[in-house]
Parts: structure tokens; C-alpha cells; sequence
């Protein structure tokens, strides 16, 4: 450094410095003619690609419409979605083309050729004009947003394709682009200080990229009219009946169907040399017994011939039936539920209703019924069915109706625990006298039959004398009276007991004799 200070440059140093740092900077500005040469090559290349493409793309959307005309139930969807395709492609190619023909007109000025390739321009090592068209006048931001729409929209219909997801997201990304030291936008990685012909030829590479990616796209849709498809190597026919099992009266319903054909083609249809409709076969059925019928299945094949398939089937006419059961009993009890279960065969619990003469039904779960008897003598179950909309008889018939048969009576309390205790033929005094004593009625938990009963009256005597009548179930304090006067071994006689049912008939039940 001091002798730096001792030793100050000369003019002519100071001037030889200055035209080094001119020259240095002027080589660093300068672009190999070579390179140039090589984005004119690089750019030819990519035209004759994108010619073929786009040669390609003609023929494969012929071959879509033509596969449209033949069947365009089937392909019309996806047709729409390659048509947008194609507008898509077009919007965003023709732009760039734009882009990069008011870049040339930029540099080459008038002598600018409208094509807009690179070998064709006057001036390609400019490194300002990119920056200025795309940078300083916005439309390098325009340009962006539209490859962002055309890379998400491509991405939409690619969405059950991972490896198209991902090269679709990658050749039309537009993410910061890291340098040496740092981030810049896609833009200015693009335009900011290159050569007018390079961008050029960037650009037409993105054109390549456009087409490229509107060829795979449109396979891919063209091949979805297919994916449902099913390949075969036998076309049969096929009856499908809505039931084999038919009751007299009702009718047979089944669907003739060409298995493995095409959905999207209509087959004709034929029973006994008559045509069916749509393939519906359908006939009323009177006749019990098994039934037969034959036919054919006419399709057109690919080189018009015509083809048949034929095919037989059969069903089973029945009479009307049910099976009608009282879960419980063979005899319908007046005053209570009799259980019933219900069942026609061939038809749903849910199609199924009961009409009661003498009675009522209601429906509990599945095929269960409860019903109760209104009347003496028989009540009559009917089973109806609806069946093709109707309600038509299954079955059904009579069942008895009788009184409920007698209970039987005891003494019933609750011991020091609350849990419910049965007074038998011998007992205490206290028992009989505590307050939680109470006469019942009614058949035992073992007995087939759930009634309940309630004691309106009874008489108490000790030995046969000092009779009392009791209203109700329990004793008062002047009946306690007659137990206070007991002795060991002797009787307390209960009679002319009265116990009233579920059918409100009062009854007499017989005695009962305690010893204490």
C-alpha cells in the first residue's frame, strides 16, 4: 500500500487501465457466433417438431371424431374435453408465436420477417430488447399467468395419471429459478440479459412443449372411452327374471340382456319369433305349473353381419299361500296379545299386511303380528301380499276363540330385602301381618300364557268361622284382627276369591287353607 502512495499511476497507466476494463467488458458482452449458430439450429429443430406434432394431432382428432360419428353416446364426453384441449393449446401457441414475433420486429425492425425463426433474423446477440418487451412493458407477467392456467388445466384432466401430473408441473413450471446466489423470478430468468435469439428459442420450446403435451392429452382421453370396456372372448344371452317363483294371477317380469355387449348399443330382442320391447318380457299367469319359452337375441356385428344369440328359460307358477302361525298356542285368548308369525313365501315381510275378522292386528317386527280378539266363537286371519303394485290374498284362515282360562291365587310379600316372597300352606302370624301382604292372581312364570289378573274381593275365616269379607288385595286393621287370634296349627281358610282379566270378566277362584 505505501508503495502505492509513493508511487501514483501516470496518466498513460491510468488510461491503459481504463481500456483494459472497456475490453473486458466488451468480451464479456460479446456472443460466439458459434453459439448464435447453435440457438438457429436448436430453434430449426424445434419447428420440424413441431410441425410433425401438429401433423400427428390432425389425424388423431380425425380418428376421434370418427370414432365419435360411430358411437357418440359413448364418446361425446371426452371429445368435449379434447376440443377444449385443442382451444386451449391454440390460445396459448399462438400467443407465444405473437410474443416472439414482436421481439424480432424489436431488433430486426424493418427488416424483420414475420416467421419468426431464428435463423431468419438480422440481429441475435441483442440483450436488452428481451428485457425491455417482457420486463419494463409487463408482458412477461402476461405470459406467466398464461402458462400457470394452461399447466393447472392439463393437470385437471390428468388428475388419475401421476407420471403425466408430474411432467406437466415440471416442463410449464414457472417457480423461482435459483441462481448462484439467489432466487429470481421465472421472467426475469427467461429475458433479463440473454441474447434476443436465445429467448427466441425458448419460447419455441415451450411451442414443442404445448404440442407435445396436447398429443398425450388427447390419447389419453380418447383411450378413457374405452377404459370401461370389457374384453371378451364370448358374447352369450342372458334372462334375468325379477322372480322365478310366481303366484296364479300375478305376473312374470324378467329382462333379456346380451351379456358383455356394449351398453351404448340396443340389441334386438326376441321370444317365439315375437319382438320384445326394449327386452322386457312380460305375461300374466294362470296356469299353475312349470313354464317354458325360448327366443333369440339379434346384433349387428362390426362388418354388418348379422348375429344371433339364442336362449331358453323357465319359471314356476303357484297358488296362492301363507304360512299363518300362533307363536304361542293353537287358540286365540280373548283380552290379550297372541303373538303370530307370518310368512308368504317369496314376497318381503314389508309386502305383507293382515286384515282380522273378530279382531285386531299389529305389526311388532319382521313378520311378527300381535292380535286380539274382539268377539266369541272364531275370528278369520286374512295374509294379503302387494304384488306388482296389488294387493292380492296369499292365505289365511280361522282360529278359535276362547275365555282365558282360570289363575290361580296366593300370598305374595316382600321379606327385608324388597325381594318379593310366595306364602305357601304354612306361614307365621307376622308374616300374614306385615303390610306388604297382598292376594295375586294369575298362571306362574312357567306358564305359556301372559295375563295379568286383579283380586277385587275375597272372604277370610279362621277355621271355618268368623268369616270377613275383604275388598281389594290386602287386609286391613279390623281382618288383622282375626290372624291375631290364631294359634299354632290351626287354619286360616280364604274362599269366594274374585279376580277380574284382561277380558274385564270377573271370576271365582278356589280356596286357599294357611296353617300357622
Amino acid at each position: 500500500m505505501s508503495g502505492a502512495k509513493n508511487c501514483p499511476e501516470t496518466p498513460r497507466q491510468k488510461m491503459i487501465g481504463m481500456m483494459y476494463l472497456v475490453l473486458t467488458a466488451m468480451l464479456a458482452l460479446n456472443v460466439s457466433a458459434n453459439i448464435l449458430d447453435g440457438f438457429s439450429l436448436v430453434d430449426s429443430s424445434l419447428h420440424t417438431t413441431i410441425e410433425s406434432t401438429e401433423s400427428r394431432n390432425k389425424f388423431l382428432y380425425e380418428d376421434f371424431n370418427d370414432a365419435f360419428d360411430k358411437n357418440p353416446s359413448k364418446v361425446k364426453e371426452w371429445l368435449d374435453k379434447a376440443n377444449q384441449v385443442k382451444k386451449n393449446s391454440d390460445d396459448l401457441f399462438n400467443y407465444i408465436e405473437g410474443f416472439k414475433k414482436n421481439l424480432v420486429r424489436m431488433v430486426d425492425k424493418d427488416e424483420a420477417n414475420d416467421s419468426a425463426y431464428v435463423r431468419q433474423m438480422k440481429v441475435k446477440d441483442n440483450l436488452d430488447k428481451a428485457a425491455e418487451y417482457a420486463l419494463q412493458k409487463g408482458n412477461g407477467k402476461i405470459l406467466k399467468k398464461k402458462i400457470n392456467e394452461y399447466r393447472i388445466f392439463l393437470v385437471g384432466l390428468s388428475t388419475n395419471n401421476p407420471k403425466k401430473l408430474k411432467i406437466y408441473n415440471s416442463i410449464f413450471s414457472t417457480e423461482k429459478v435459483k441462481t448462484k446466489t439467489i432466487y429470481v423470478p421465472w421472467e426475469v430468468s427467461v429475458f433479463e440479459g440473454m441474447p434476443i435469439s436465445a429467448v427466441i428459442t425458448v419460447l419455441t420450446k415451450y411451442q414443442s412443449d404445448i404440442r407435445a403435451s396436447e398429443t398425450e392429452t388427447v390419447q389419453y382421453l380418447k383411450s378413457q372411452t374405452d377404459a370401461l370396456d370389457f374384453r371378451v372372448n364370448k358374447i352369450t344371452a342372458m334372462v334375468v327374471p325379477n322372480s322365478n317363483f310366481i303366484i296364479r294371477g300375478g305376473k312374470y317380469s324378467a329382462q333379456i340382456v346380451l351379456s358383455a355387449i356394449d351398453s351404448t348399443k340396443t340389441p334386438e330382442f326376441y321370444i317365439g319369433g315375437s319382438k320384445v320391447a326394449n327386452g322386457k318380457y312380460e305375461r300374466i299367469c294362470n296356469t299353475v305349473g312349470l313354464s317354458k319359452y325360448d327366443g333369440f337375441i339379434k346384433l349387428m356385428g362390426n362388418d354388418g353381419t348379422e348375429l344371433k344369440y339364442p336362449f331358453k328359460s323357465e319359471f314356476i307358477v303357484e297358488p296362492p299361500s301363507a304360512t299363518v302361525s300362533n307363536i304361542d298356542m293353537n287358540v286365540v285368548y280373548r283380552g290379550i296379545n297372541n303373538n303370530f308369525e307370518i310368512s308368504v313365501p317369496g314376497q318381503s315381510v314389508e309386502n305383507i299386511t293382515l286384515e282380522v275378522s273378530g279382531g285386531t292386528s299389529q305389526k311388532v317386527a319382521g313378520g311378527k303380528y300381535i292380535i286380539r280378539a274382539t268377539q266369541d266363537g272364531t275370528i278369520n286371519v286374512a295374509v294379503f301380499a302387494l304384488i306388482d303394485g296389488k294387493k292380492q290374498q296369499m292365505g289365511g284362515g280361522p282360529f278359535r276363540v276362547k275365555d282365558l282360562p282360570d289363575p290361580k291365587a296366593w300370598f305374595e310379600y316382600s321379606d327385608g330385602g324388597g325381594v318379593k316372597r310366595t306364602i305357601g300352606n304354612k306361614t307365621t302370624k307376622s308374616i300374614l301381618k306385615s303390610k306388604s301382604v297382598s292376594l295375586i292372581a294369575g298362571y306362574g312364570p312357567n306358564e305359556l300364557i301372559k295375563a295379568n289378573f286383579r283380586i277385587t274381593e275375597f272372604t277370610i275365616s279362621r277355621n271355618g268361622n268368623n268369616f270377613v269379607r275383604v275388598i281389594g288385595s290386602q287386609f286391613n286393621d279390623a281382618q288383622l284382627k282375626i290372624i291375631d287370634g290364631l294359634e299354632s296349627k290351626e287354619n286360616i281358610i280364604i274362599e269366594s276369591i274374585k279376580a277380574v282379566g284382561p277380558d274385564n270378566k270377573s271370576r271365582e277362584l278356589p280356596p286357599m287353607i294357611i296353617r300357622i
